[in-house]
């Protein structure tokens, strides 16, 4: 689809998605953050809806300002996806048996290692700059300090909600694992501080949402910011490639002669420094990948719905990006109240995963069709494969 342009703001705000389909709260969102003096435009992916301050599912180009809320509290957020050399067909037939085993290797939810993963140990995997970042650590801010070695024994963990690991199959039967998960812990806590940071400086008093209080160039506050976002966005990365690490010896152990090609890795809630129109601007994606011409991304949808794997195709009027998944159409608490266990075993028929309360607010029906998704972003990414789930874990 060609974009919807929206009119009445202060700055542009371009919809890859029907204006009349995205509930008031969020267009009200958008409206608000279109009207802040620093932005310089808003581009608005298909799978769009309500967030913190600003909508999950747009991308904010600012003129030397950047806001925390824009960014999301699960700063790096994002995906990792590896292609294998084995066929579905060569998988053993009890695949519960192989999640079990999956679940060992990677703590869910709110379980963590019982001591720190060393990199070195892990098969195929970079060590080079580990110990650099960890040095970092020292450098965050105070209120993080207590957390260091949390942050130790929560790196290459899952988390719960929305992320999640899978084995899938492709269109002619190749193998990948994908997994969904962010900075942790030591992200939101970082989020939260400089948020409440944010909301005290004099030049965001006044604002119509608190919640979109920013930081500018030139600042303390915008350089302490700044460290420990980039800080973060390294430590998500990372915690998905020692994951990725993890589940690959898992695979290695039961599956005879499997191989792994280079894996296909994109933040979706961050920050980046980029150029529109001549002019250099930060770049909040929350909910959004980018989407540069040639670059691979994910695109996932829900527990049984698949996975998109996109080549972008760099479409400068939505700032190089394309959307992060299918997005949610209902809450949490709307869907707990909506499904029932037996609603969750019908829509998710075929896949290995779990299938009990814990996990009914993921349920597939509590998410926009990743079809129609996919559809109305067709100048903004192109298909490179399309997955479906064999095995799901979530926390």
């Amino acid at each position: 689809m060609t974009y919807h342009e929206v009119t009445g703001t202060r700055h542009p705000i371009r919809m890859w998605a029907e204006p009349e389909t995205v509930d008031p709260q969020a267009m009200q969102q958008l409206r608000n953050v279109a009207n802040l003096p620093w932005v310089h435009g808003v581009a608005v992916m298909p799978d769009v809806h309500h967030g913190k301050g600003a909508t999950v599912g747009s991308v904010i180009a600012m003129r030397d300002a950047v806001s925390p809320a824009a960014v999301g509290v699960d700063i790096g957020c994002g995906m990792t996806a590896v292609k294998t050399s084995y066929k579905a067909s060569q998988l053993p037939d009890n695949l519960a048996y192989l999640r079990g085993k999956l679940e060992q290797a990677v703590p869910v939810g709110f379980h963590h290692h019982k001591r720190p993963v060393d990199p070195g140990k892990i098969f195929g995997m970079k060590t080079a700059g580990w110990a650099e970042f960890w040095a970092g650590f020292d450098s965050l801010a105070p209120t993080v300090r207590r957390l260091r070695e949390r942050a130790e024994v929560q790196m290459g963990t899952l988390g719960g909600g929305n992320h999640f690991l899978e084995v899938c199959a492709d269109d002619e039967g190749a193998v990948w694992v994908v997994l969904h998960s962010g900075s942790r812990n030591i992200g939101k806590e970082l989020a939260e501080h400089h948020i409440d940071v944010a909301h005290g400086l004099s030049h965001n008093q006044g604002l119509v949402d608190r919640d979109l209080a920013v930081f500018v160039a030139h600042t303390p506050q915008m350089d302490a910011y700044r460290r420990d976002l980039f800080w973060a966005q390294d430590y998500a990365r990372r915690n998905r490639a020692l994951m990725m690490g993890l589940v690959c010896d898992v695979l290695r152990r039961h599956l005879p002669n499997i191989t792994f090609e280079q894996p296909i890795s994109c933040h979706h809630n961050y920050v980046a420094e980029e150029r529109y129109d001549g002019v250099d601007v930060l770049v909040t994606r929350k909910g959004a990948i980018r989407a540069g011409g040639g670059e691979l991304g994910i695109i996932p949808g829900s527990m049984a719905t698949g996975t998109y794997i996109v080549k972008g195709l760099g479409n400068s009027l939505a700032f190089n990006s394309a959307s992060h998944g299918a997005g949610r159409k209902m809450s949490r608490t709307k869907a707990k109240k909506t499904f029932t266990v037996k609603d969750l075993e019908q829509q998710t028929l075929g896949v290995e995963c779990r299938k009990d309360p814990g996990v009914i607010d993921e349920i597939p029906g509590a998410y926009k069709d990743l079809e129609s998704v996919m559809a109305a972003q067709t100048d903004l990414v192109e298909v490179v494969a399309h997955l479906r789930q064999l095995i799901c874990v979530k926390g």
